[in-house]
């Protein structure tokens, strides 16, 4: 479906208003907190950047990514959360660690700026090398280590998806540079094959993680999953998320629908080119901008209450993504 010139004109002021939002998030360090006097994790703090650079935001997103060259642990690895620059909880997540990539990879295609790239490479080269260590002979990544340095037991299909496509765009990076990490390729596709063959591996955890949306849509957000089956993978569990004239649930047996896991889908919709669907959510989300500033976090239904009363900026960053790549071309990459 293509955007006619009003509409183009009111989605470009979308996501200059939430750009602006996170940016008055962003403290001198670099770094970019939930919320004002809130946490920051290093994954929703690259989804951050990743939106500052969409919205051409190109300096405070550089400064982002400085932010985590400068306090990246010896072995490649960041904690799971800081607080004023000091590290809160100090388990060491892989997926938040590897998804510098990711973000790095966004950063040079909408900049092109390969200086930059080559001063970050070090940095995203040790993250990726620590996810690697932790992963097993049969292809899945285990999540974490604890504060003694020991291996998490369990993977999580999510995390795993986005640490898939972290790696990915670490190989993308080092063609850019001229280096050729046939190790990460190796690793990515037994990463790969587990998530498409072998989903037991995964979610080994006295919780259900099949109840989370995450772990519905992201192999397909991320391209492990494509084609006919992608799209066969997304329509067999709608039911269980999607709320109609709202959006996607967090947790398939909670009636919460929340903004950022919508824009999410949204994103895995138009990369299966399922676009008509991938409109009518954002239609949908658009009733939670606040209309001062960011986007609620989600909706209690059918109460029709908003929880929590905080606005993340990693939900204004999933609005930027998922309105981003509307304007996309047909089979452009949208992640």
């Amino acid at each position: 479906m293509e955007l006619r010139p009003k509409e183009t004109a009111v989605i470009q002021e979308l996501v200059q208003k939430q750009a602006r939002f996170i940016s008055s998030h962003q403290l001198p360090s670099g770094t970019i907190p939930w919320y004002q006097g809130g946490i920051v994790d290093p994954w929703d703090h690259v989804a951050c950047a990743r939106a500052l650079d969409l919205s051409g935001r190109f300096d405070e997103a550089a400064k982002a990514y400085m932010w985590l060259r400068d306090i990246q642990n010896p072995d490649g690895s960041y904690y799971y959360s800081y607080l004023n620059d000091q590290p809160q909880v100090i388990i060491k997540d892989t997926n938040y660690s590897s998804y510098i990539a990711a973000g790095m990879w966004c950063h040079y295609l909408a900049t092109g700026d390969l200086g930059f790239l080559s001063q970050m490479w070090p940095t995203i080269a040790k993250s990726i090398d620590f996810a690697l260590r932790l992963q097993q002979p049969t292809g899945e990544i285990c999540w974490a280590l604890d504060a003694n340095n020991v291996a998490c037991a369990g993977a999580l299909i999510a995390a795993s998806s986005c640490i898939w496509y972290s790696i990915r765009s670490g190989i993308r990076i080092a063609t850019i540079l001229g280096l050729d990490k046939p190790d990460w390729g190796a690793a990515s596709r037994k990463l790969a094959r587990a998530i498409r063959g072998n989903p037991a591996l995964f979610n080994k955890f006295d919780e259900n993680k099949d109840r989370y949306a995450m772990s519905w849509y992201y192999p397909v957000l991320t391209g492990i999953i494509k084609g006919k089956r992608a799209k066969q993978h997304i329509l067999k569990r709608w039911a269980d998320f999607v709320v109609d004239g709202w959006g996607c649930k967090c947790v398939s047996d909670a009636p919460w629908v929340t903004v950022a896991e919508t824009c999410e889908l949204i994103l895995a919709l138009i990369r299966i080119g399922e676009r008509d669907r991938a409109r009518l959510l954002l239609d949908w989300i658009l009733q939670l901008q606040d209309c001062e500033s960011g986007f609620w976090t989600g909706i209690k239904l059918p109460e029709q209450i908003i929880w929590p009363k905080e606005k993340n900026t990693w939900t204004s960053a999933a609005v930027i993504m998922a309105v981003t790549a509307q304007r996309k071309p047909e089979g452009k990459d949208v992640t």
